[in-house]
């Protein structure tokens, strides 16, 4: 009887979908709304829209749109009602629909008496629904960002084979688990830092033993990248203290207290948000180490221990110079538009880096460097001695 052979990153493969389903099926706790609990969620197409509501002021356009949409899925495909698009003068927040839009709406409706009749009851002669709202939230964007995701996995599939797929893998395993441990645990009012710490350890093990499988390069990588992270963290929580920095500074975070959870901690949920935002870099920088190091044993099974390590360090050296300018330039990215107002406004230079969200942007880049700065010694000499001088 012949039986299927398996290595160690076949057993790594097969835990890895076995949690990722577990994390799907894993409840967060704030499931259902009350906003959306009693109502029906579908897309619709815009067929026509009337503007006369509308307060245009230039460039901030406040009042209702109102548009008739035909219902395109769900308990109500093929009925047409009239909806109602509320605009508040936000460019980032407000929607502007036309004919032939395709949106994501929120239906109210209620099972109407045989005999009522009134222009928002659909349902034929007998007049069963009555749809009391009917709020155009956002565009429909669901079937894009599926095709978008489904492209990138057939590309990383098509390009790498069975790395991709792993590859594949490990990016859900880090969207689920930052979905439904990660933020929950925040909510609920667990220390955050603690939190961000023990995913942070949670994922760099489980993303690291999909490269590797669980052999001396899991851990010779592992080791470094933790290292990282773990001085990542306490220069994170030095310089936010020192600085001032509040919590405050994250998009959204005032919403979130205002939403009934005024007891989080917004500052450490902060700092820990450094250390999370630059482990993929970390573990980026020790995998590359531990590769090359690997490769370097393989060709040359006789090198000893020194000259493994200082092969490592060289490769650490070359990969610094251009990690450190990708923290910078991920960071920089998401705040260009904060730099352009200050530079429309003339602002001196000395205003602007005592801002506090330009603050926290250089704590994220200096602390995330720091961590791939002690992240790359440590990982060149673990993968000498872990890698090195086993064969004469």
């Amino acid at each position: 009887m012949i039986r299927p052979k398996f290595n160690n990153t076949s057993v790594t493969v097969i835990a890895s979908i076995v949690f990722a389903a577990f994390l799907f099926l894993l409840p967060t706790g704030f499931e259902g709304a009350l906003q959306f609990r009693d109502a029906v969620k579908c897309k619709a197409l815009v067929e026509e829209v009337d503007n006369s509501r509308i307060i245009d002021t230039g460039l901030i356009r406040t009042g209702q749109q109102v548009c008739s949409v035909r219902f395109l899925n769900g308990k109500f495909k093929g009925m047409t009602a009239q909806g109602w698009n509320m605009l508040t003068g936000s460019l980032s927040q407000d929607k502007f629909f036309v004919p032939g839009d395709k949106a994501q709406v929120v239906v109210h409706w209620q099972e109407a008496e045989l005999g009522e009749g009134s222009e928002d009851e659909i349902g034929g002669s007998e007049g069963k629904i009555e749809f009391l709202s009917v709020n155009l939230i956002d565009y429909y964007r669901l079937k894009g960002e599926l095709i978008l995701a489904i492209a990138f996995a057939v590309f990383l599939i098509a390009f790498a084979g069975g790395t991709g797929v792993r590859s594949v893998l490990s990016f859900v395993i880090t969207v689920l688990t930052l979905w439904k441990v990660l933020v929950p645990m925040y909510l609920k009012g667990y220390d955050p830092l603690l939190c961000g710490c023990a995913v942070t350890v949670l994922l760099t093990v489980i993303i690291l033993s999909l490269v590797y499988g669980f052999d001396r390069r899991l851990l010779s990588s592992v080791s470094g990248a933790l290292l990282g992270i773990g001085f990542a963290a306490v220069l994170a929580v030095i310089c936010t203290k020192t600085f001032k920095i509040h919590g405050a500074v994250m998009a959204y975070s005032e919403s979130v207290l205002y939403s009934g959870y005024e007891y989080l901690n917004l500052t450490r949920i902060f700092t820990s948000s450094i250390l999370v935002g630059a482990s993929g870099s970390i573990m980026d920088l020790s995998v590359d180490i531990t590769s090359a190091v690997n490769e370097v044993v393989k060709k040359c099974p006789s090198i000893s221990r020194l000259e493994a390590v200082k092969s490592g360090l060289a490769v650490a050296r070359a990969a610094m110079g251009t990690m450190t300018t990708t923290l910078l330039l991920a960071y920089s990215g998401s705040c260009i538009s904060l730099l352009m107002a200050f530079m429309a406004q003339g602002t001196p230079l000395y205003n602007i880096l005592n801002n506090n969200q330009v603050a926290s942007e250089i704590i994220n880049t200096i602390a995330g460097s720091f961590g791939l700065a002690s992240t790359a010694p440590f990982t060149a000499l673990m993968s000498g001695v872990i890698l090195a001088g086993r064969k004469k």
